[in-house]
């Protein structure tokens, strides 16, 4: 079964522009380096819950937007294989900079795995 490693990142409106810029850079190396898909998503029907939402998870300020994003690989040995390349390419080297993100790295949260059902 597949292995995905997910994000989920809270985006000011005004840096939307910058962050899909970088989004498309990040997806085009990660795919060059061997990644089966890449996906990016914008929120669009994601409200604050009574106990948790993707609002409250990355406390969602006023004029920013959740991304929910995806990576998928043919298996985790695969994902830390690619992983470790994609670390090492120099042209990600300056998006990894905190103050050049469009974003608040802080709020970012990510996981690894493993697939159980794939229809």
């Amino acid at each position: 079964m597949p292995y995905v490693d997910g994000f989920v990142v809270p985006v000011p409106k005004k840096n939307l522009q910058a962050y899909r810029r970088m989004a498309r850079k990040a997806g085009k190396v990660w795919r060059e380096h061997g990644a089966l898909q890449y996906v990016e998503c914008v929120a669009d029907d994601v409200k604050p819950g009574k106990q948790t939402s993707f609002p409250q998870a990355v406390k969602l300020r006023p004029g920013e937007v959740v991304w929910f994003s995806w990576i998928v690989y043919q298996s985790r040995r695969h994902r830390d294989r690619i992983l470790a390349q994609v670390m090492k390419d120099p042209r990600l080297a300056k998006m990894m900079d905190p103050k050049a993100m469009p974003f608040d790295g802080k709020r970012m949260f990510w996981g690894g795995f493993k697939v159980q059902v794939q229809l």
